[in-house]
């Protein structure tokens, strides 16, 4: 033990005990204390802050209660929570100081390797913002995961085509669970996402102007989808076997609906022969045919709920098709070498909406 007197306050710093600590480790440790009083730092200082950090866990619920729950809806709290209790629970007991930047970085690439690098990303992501608010909230000097390259992600355009919808609504026909068939008509007819559906309550549904309000959505804004013919039929059908439940698409779980549907996604792609085809591409679905069929990037974004046009602009090129199938079906008349020349009236054609004169 060394007494010294630090900051006006005298001051006992226990080295160790004996028989754990040898006399020889003690005068060793003895000195190195003595260096750092004489360099003015405080080693108790030291020991207090080591007594007090935080480990992993206790930030990781710190981050759950302080910031997610009050700053992000449910959808987000549950994906926090499913992929750090999943990926990480082995740091939970671990102090924020023990866990390197190197470690950080070799989790995120082990993670790549065995489930992808957007998981990766989100798992990463997250450790980032949890050691983040620990910083900001006075409880950690220095994020370790600051700098740590992300792996370059491509964004995804895979939907249903037209020579696989047959095949896709003929294997969902098939499926013998009526709540997963009606639930994937659902995501395939309102263009929400899996969450939206799955959580769909009666009470959000107005059957007078055939509307769904969804109150909570990612982009933290209610957003309205009209309902069409088939999903009105799939709704109908539904209230008919209705039970005491708020939920259209009730379970016995814990949340009081649908949860998992990815078994039952897994026979239908199974026995469609279809590969390399998510429940979210439904979603992507909907707004590929409309932007097939030359709605405009305005009209998608409406109806999928995005926030900011650069969600949509990866339809950008699927609505230019019906533009480019009049300008091909317009050069294969030329190339036929039509001549039409003698019943054409040019003076009654007025291309520019105007006088008829070139604009210059």
């Amino acid at each position: 033990m060394i007494r010294r007197r630090i900051k006006g306050q005298q001051k006992e710093i226990i080295l160790g005990h004996f028989p754990d600590m040898t006399v020889e480790l003690a005068r060793k440790a003895a000195q190195k204390i003595k260096g750092q009083l004489a360099e003015g730092k405080n080693p108790c200082e030291e020991k207090e802050k080591i007594a007090n950090e935080k480990t992993f866990g206790e930030a990781y619920e710190m981050y759950m209660s302080r910031h997610v729950s009050v700053e992000n809806k449910l959808s987000t709290l549950k994906d926090v929570e499913f992929r750090i209790k999943k990926v990480l629970p082995h740091w939970s007991r671990r102090l924020l100081s023990s866990i390197t930047r190197g470690e950080i970085q070799n989790m995120h690439e082990q993670i790549g390797e065995k489930h992808g690098i957007y998981e990766a990303n989100r798992v990463l992501s997250y450790v980032c913002a949890i050691y983040n608010k620990m910083v900001n909230w006075g409880l950690k000097e220095t994020n370790p995961a600051i700098g740590i390259q992300k792996f370059k992600e491509q964004k995804r355009d895979r939907f249903i085509l037209h020579d696989e919808l047959p095949k896709f609504m003929e294997a969902l026909e098939m499926e013998p669970n009526r709540d997963m068939r009606d639930f994937f008509l659902m995501c395939l007819y309102t263009g929400a996402r899996c969450g939206n559906v799955l959580s769909m309550r009666w009470e959000d549904i107005d059957f007078s102007i055939n509307e769904w309000r969804i109150p909570d959505t990612k982009n933290g804004e209610p957003v309205r989808i009209p309902l069409i013919k088939e999903s009105l039929e799939v709704l109908s059908n539904r209230l008919q076997l209705k039970e005491s439940t708020p939920w259209v698409f009730p379970s016995h779980g814990k949340s009081g609906h649908l949860e998992e549907p990815k078994k039952a996604w897994k026979r239908i792609l199974d026995r469609a022969r279809l590969k390399n085809l998510r429940i979210h591409d439904l979603r992507r679905t909907l707004a590929s045919y409309q932007a097939i069929a030359g709605t405009s990037l305005l009209i998608i974004e409406k109806s999928l709920g995005h926030k900011s046009p650069q969600s949509t602009a990866i339809y950008a090129r699927l609505s230019n098709d019906p533009v480019r199938a009049s300008m091909e079906s317009a050069l294969d008349f030329y190339r036929k070498g039509k001549d039409i020349s003698n019943n054409i009236d040019y003076e009654s054609i007025n291309f520019f909406g105007g006088s008829g004169d070139d604009d210059e």
